[in-house]
């Protein structure tokens, strides 16, 4: 039997709807709507998607959504001022930097940049501050993606409590606070890289199998434990036909949509692992809608922080 496929796009939508009271209520009492400012540096393709895809879904809940874009020349300095001027901003609470920044500002850049956002605007939950209450269990800021996929076992119903989770990648950004959040839900984790020795032995442990390595198809079916729930975070784009002629049967709509475009979208997770999971989720409609639906909760989650009202100020 094919497994469940746990649709991250309708739970997104669902946050989304829980949001907009939220917004305005806030929007009402503030007289202005909660402010997202974005800074995107160069022209790389798909951070131009992620951004549209951010700014449209910000507005479309009400929120305020700024674009401060910069050149791909644009130096270390030119990138740290335009974060200084969002932290000073009245009517942005949250900032968000669109990683790559471009090589040319240097190895260290991303943790510079990520480094200078305050942390009450903080909406990634990667400063150093955040991290650390990420850490000890009292962020109100914690990374998107992961906070995406907490959601979505929450309202799957899958449980975590008790449950061994392995979770394949050790990034700051995906998999660290992915372990994290997993044990704070009382799950027993497990963080495996690219030293992990027999890998494919510890994901048959999983009852939770988490694949953020940023490989195409790299779980194989044979890594997974029968009835095994598996969260694909992996965005891998393909244009080699023959790999995807390996992944996707002829005549299958994944097949036509690569031979219509020339390209792919796939996750970490090879697809048949379907035959052998017991809940799994797709690649596109997974996670990827959850991470922007977490960023909107954040948003309007640093904007209550920072208003007088707030008895956290």
């Amino acid at each position: 039997m094919s497994a469940r496929v746990l649709d991250g796009a309708a739970v997104a939508a669902a946050i989304r709807e829980e949001l907009k009271p939220g917004v305005e209520a806030f929007t009402r009492r503030a007289g202005r709507p909660p402010g997202l400012g974005i800074v995107l540096v160069g022209s790389h393709a798909p951070s131009e998607i992620y951004v549209r895809n951010k700014l449209k879904a910000a507005a479309d809940i009400g929120c305020r959504a700024d674009l401060v874009r910069l050149a791909e020349t644009a130096t270390l300095a030119e990138a740290l001022q335009a974060v200084a001027d969002l932290n000073a901003s009245p009517v942005h609470d949250a900032i968000l930097v669109q990683d790559p920044l471009p090589d040319t500002m240097g190895a260290g850049a991303s943790q510079a940049v990520f480094d200078s956002i305050d942390p009450a605007k903080d909406v990634d939950g990667f400063t150093p501050v955040n991290a650390g209450r990420l850490v000890q269990n009292r962020a109100a800021l914690a990374p998107c993606t992961p906070s995406g996929v907490i959601e979505l076992l929450k309202r799957a119903g899958i449980p975590m409590a008790g449950a061994h989770a392995v979770v394949i990648g050790r990034s700051d950004i995906v998999g660290k606070p992915m372990a994290m959040l997993l044990l704070h839900q009382s799950a027993t984790v497990t963080i495996c890289h690219s030293r992990t020795k027999d890998l494919p032995a510890v994901c048959r442990e999983a009852d939770i199998l988490v694949a953020a390595v940023g490989r195409a198809a790299f779980v194989q079916p044979q890594w997974v434990k029968a009835g095994a729930t598996v969260i694909d975070v992996g965005i891998n784009r393909v244009t080699d036909k023959a790999m995807v002629e390996s992944l996707y049967d002829a005549g299958s709509k994944r097949r036509a949509a690569f031979e219509k475009n020339g390209a792919l979208v796939v996750g970490d997770v090879h697809p048949a692992v379907e035959q052998v999971a017991g809940a799994v989720s797709p690649v596109p409609g997974g996670v990827g809608p959850l991470t922007i639906a977490l960023l909107l909760r954040n948003t309007l989650t640093a904007a209550e922080g920072r208003a007088p009202w707030s008895v956290s100020r």
